[in-house]
């Protein structure tokens, strides 16, 4: 691995910390006093701008701290079990839970139905976001008489796929 190879993948891995941060709406201060100073915000900065490396104990410990499978904090990459090998459908799909029970209809009361089924199962009820995997995206074609290509548009025309804010 090449030094910028190295730090392109620091900078991913900071990313990805910064989205799951963001995501339990925390700012670095938040996490600092929360934490009790285990992760300062000025470190955890550096972490998030790939300018200091995060060592495996320490991630560990900050996935105990958002609550999260260590998995989470690593970045998707073309590689991952996570992205379909074709592109055209991923194999992961994130809804905004708050959008959803915002949501209207026939449909987005069959797509709560099977989240909260989903939430049940894998005792995930952060609330917020609920992450679902190609199998579940099959189910939810199925309940929706849809392909698994047609039900990723129309989860958006419905306004439940999470968009990560940008700033």
């Amino acid at each position: 691995m090449t030094d910028d190879d190295d730090l392109r993948y620091r900078r991913q891995v900071g990313e990805r910390i910064r989205q799951i941060r963001r995501q339990k709406r925390l700012s670095l201060q938040d996490v600092e006093a929360r934490s009790e100073s285990e992760f300062k915000a000025s470190v955890l900065g550096a972490y998030e701008r790939g300018e200091r490396a995060i060592s495996v104990p320490r991630l560990q410990r900050m996935a105990r701290f958002y609550d999260v499978p260590v998995d989470q904090l690593l970045p998707v990459g073309d590689d991952d079990p996570g992205v379909s090998g074709d592109g055209a459908v991923p194999q992961k799909v994130v809804i905004d839970l708050v959008k959803l029970r915002e949501a209207e209809g026939p449909e987005a009361e069959m797509v709560t139905r099977y989240m909260t089924i989903i939430q049940v199962k894998r005792q995930d009820f952060n609330g917020r976001v609920l992450t679902i995997r190609r199998d579940d995206l099959q189910a939810l074609a199925a309940i929706l008489g849809a392909g698994v290509e047609e039900t990723i548009p129309r989860l958006d025309e419905l306004g439940i796929l999470f968009r990560p804010a940008t700033d």
